[in-house]
C-alpha cells in the first residue's frame, strides 16, 4: 500500500474498505471504483445497509436540545462574567466559555455538512450563527477549506490541511526549513494555542479578498456583517463586565484555550495516517481514500463528548452527512465491511492517537536535525 498508515501500541487495526461521498452537504460524489482490479463499488454494500437501518435520517430534536444547552451554557458564563467581572477570579470562567466555544464550533461543523436538518437553508442559518456570530469565522471560507480536505484527505497537493505552513507533513515539505520544523512535534500543542486567532483572521480574509469562496456580494455582506458584529459584540462583552487589562487577559486566555480545545479535536484525525501520491490517489476509489487516510479514537462518553463525535472519522469521512449521535452506531457496521475486504481500520486510544501524530511530525523534522548534527560535529 502506497503511504503510510499508523500503528502502534495500543491501535486497533481492522480490515476494510468502501467507497464514500463527498464533501459538505451530504452524499455527493460517485461511488466510482472500489480498488484496483475491483471494478464497481465496494462502498455500496455498505451505503445501502446504512441506509436501510435509518442511519442517515436527520435528528433535529437531538440537535435542537444540544444547541439549546450549549446557548444557555454560553449565557450562565457570561451572567458569571457580569458577577465576577471585578475579580481576578473571572478568569477561570475562560475555561468553561473555552468548552462551550467549542461545542459552538461542533455544531457549525455538523450544521455546514447538513446533519441538524433536513432544509439547506436551515443548516446555513445554524452555521452562521454558530461560526460568524459566535465564533468569528468565516462559514464560506471554512466549508469551501473543508470541503477540499473531505474530496482527498491527507492528499499534500490537494488536502489544504496538509499543505505545507507553520507545521509540514512531509519530509519533502520539511526540505530547506529551520528551527520550528526540525522540533514541530514539541512545539505543535504550544503553536493549537494560536488556532482560534488564526482561522479568525484566515476567514477574515477570505471574505474580503475578491477571490474568496463567497460566491456573492450579498454572501460576502452577510458574512461580513456578521463577522463585525462579533467582532463588536465580543469586545463589548469584555469591557462591560471587567476593567480593560483584566478583558484583555481574559479574551487572550479563552481564545488560547479554545484554539488548544480545537487543535486537540483536529490533530488525531489524519496526522501519521496514509498520504496518498497522485498515482496511488488516482487508484484508491473513495473508500479507501478516506478509511485509509483516518483515524479513529476509542468511544467512551467522556470521548465522545470533548472530541464532538470527530473521534468517529472514518464514518465522518465515508457519511459526512451522518448525525452525529449515528455515528456510533454505524461503527461496527463499517468495521465489519472493512475486515471482510481486508481494508486496514485503524482505531487507536485517546493518548496513544496523539503519540502518533506527534510522533510522525517529529519523523519529518528528523533529516532536519540530522543535517544539523552533521553540521555542529564539522563546526565543532
Amino acid at each position: 500500500m502506497p503511504g503510510r498508515r499508523s500503528g502502534g501500541a495500543g491501535a486497533a487495526v481492522v480490515a476494510g474498505d468502501f467507497e464514500a461521498p463527498g464533501g459538505f452537504g451530504g452524499l455527493g460524489g460517485s461511488t466510482g471504483t472500489g480498488s484496483a482490479g475491483n471494478p464497481g463499488s465496494e462502498f455500496a454494500p455498505l451505503l445501502r445497509t446504512v441506509r436501510e437501518q435509518g442511519l442517515l435520517a436527520h435528528r433535529t430534536g437531538w440537535y435542537a436540545l444540544g444547541i439549546t444547552a450549549n446557548l444557555l451554557g454560553i449565557t450562565a458564563v457570561i451572567t458569571g462574567m457580569a458577577l465576577l467581572g471585578g475579580s481576578w477570579w473571572v478568569l477561570l470562567l475562560a475555561v468553561p466559555l473555552a468548552v462551550f466555544s467549542a461545542r459552538a464550533g461542533f455544531y457549525a461543523h455538523d450544521a455546514g455538512h447538513s446533519q441538524v436538518a433536513p432544509d439547506r437553508r436551515a443548516n446555513r442559518v445554524i452555521q452562521l450563527g454558530h461560526s460568524n456570530l459566535l465564533l468569528g469565522v468565516s462559514q464560506e471560507w471554512w466549508n469551501d477549506k473543508h470541503n477540499r480536505h473531505h474530496a482527498n484527505p491527507n492528499h499534500t497537493e490537494k488536502d489544504p490541511d496538509v499543505a505545507a505552513d507553520v507545521l509540514v507533513f512531509t519530509q519533502g515539505q520539511a526540505a530547506g526549513r529551520g528551527r520550528l520544523t526540525r522540533h514541530q512535534a514539541w512545539l505543535f500543542f504550544p503553536l493549537t494555542t494560536l488556532e482560534a486567532i488564526v482561522l479568525k483572521v484566515h476567514g477574515a480574509r477570505a471574505v474580503i479578498s475578491r477571490n474568496g469562496p463567497c460566491r456573492s456580494v450579498r454572501a460576502r455582506a452577510v458574512e461580513g456583517a456578521l463577522l463585525l458584529a462579533h467582532t463588536l459584540g465580543y469586545a463589548a462583552l469584555l469591557l462591560t463586565t471587567m476593567p480593560p487589562g483584566r478583558a484583555l487577559v481574559f479574551g487572550a486566555l479563552h481564545q488560547m484555550l479554545l484554539g488548544l480545545h480545537l487543535g486537540m479535536a483536529f490533530a488525531p484525525n489524519h496526522k501519521g495516517m496514509a498520504m496518498p501520491d497522485p498515482r496511488s490517489a488516482q487508484r484508491w476509489g473513495h473508500l479507501r481514500r478516506q478509511v485509509l487516510t483516518s483515524r479513529n479514537i476509542r468511544r467512551g462518553a467522556l470521548t465522545d463528548w470533548f472530541l464532538g463525535g470527530l473521534n468517529y472519522q472514518i464514518e465522518h469521512h465515508l457519511f459526512p452527512s451522518m448525525p452525529r449521535p449515528h455515528l456510533r452506531l454505524a461503527q461496527p457496521l463499517v468495521r465489519a465491511h472493512c475486515r471482510a475486504l481486508s481494508v486496514p481500520y485503524t482505531e487507536t486510544g485517546f493518548a496513544e492517537s496523539y503519540r502518533q501524530a506527534l510522533a510522525h511530525l517529529h519523523e519529518v523534522g528528523e533529516p532536519l536535525r540530522a543535517d544539523r548534527a552533521r553540521g555542529t560535529a564539522r563546526g565543532a
